[in-house]
């Protein structure tokens, strides 16, 4: 890379942090678009402006962006998770999945990944599949409560209210909200048949 190209490289990282730090997002988008009509495989601002578009809710706009992303970092992990995320937001089930999948192939301890993963097999109605990752997930964050939540839901739709029960008891120690929200929806009580 040229002394001019690094120097480019440097003043948009510059702006855009400025921007960014002082929550100027339609400046930031601004930038990102600037960057990519000169230098369309800046992969940094790729990424910045998909998770832009995507936390505005703009999810269609930001998946080719994405997917330009993935073909030159193909790697990334994150990356994939975050496709699985828009391809989620757009009822997409299988190419959520099918981005999950390869998110945790990569990066076999990134926990959202997992979880994604069980969402997206739970919207397509597969729920004995979609035990497995969202017990990964539970396994490598334990402390958050919403793979838990979605695996005692799994367990209570498929009559295996033992389990959920016991969820629902483990939750109660540190997440006494998510408990009662749980008992509220499936009925079932903490230790009672």
């Amino acid at each position: 890379m040229s002394v001019s190209a690094l120097a480019g490289l440097a003043a948009f990282r510059c702006r855009l942090h400025l921007w960014l730090a002082l929550g100027l997002r339609r400046a930031a988008l601004a930038e990102t678009a600037r960057r990519l009509a000169c230098c369309p495989e800046d992969a940094h601002a790729l990424a910045t402006r998909s998770h832009l578009l995507a936390t505005d809710g703009a999810w269609a706009a930001a998946l080719p962006l994405q997917e330009q992303l993935l073909r030159l970092r193909p790697a990334d992990a994150a990356a994939w998770f975050n496709l699985g995320y828009l391809h989620d937001r757009l009822d997409q089930w299988n190419a959520a999945e099918a981005a999950f999948r390869r998110a945790t192939e990569l990066s076999p301890t990134l926990d959202r990944a997992w979880y994604g993963l069980g969402l997206s097999l739970i919207a397509q109605s597969r729920l004995e599949e979609a035990l497995l990752p969202l017990r990964r997930s539970t396994e490598l964050q334990p402390m958050s409560p919403h793979a838990w939540y979605q695996l005692a839901r799994v367990h209570a739709q498929q009559g295996e209210t033992e389990q959920a029960r016991g969820i629902i008891e483990h939750l109660r120690r540190f997440e006494p909200r998510v408990a009662a929200q749980l008992t509220g929806e499936t009925g079932l009580l903490p230790g009672r048949p």
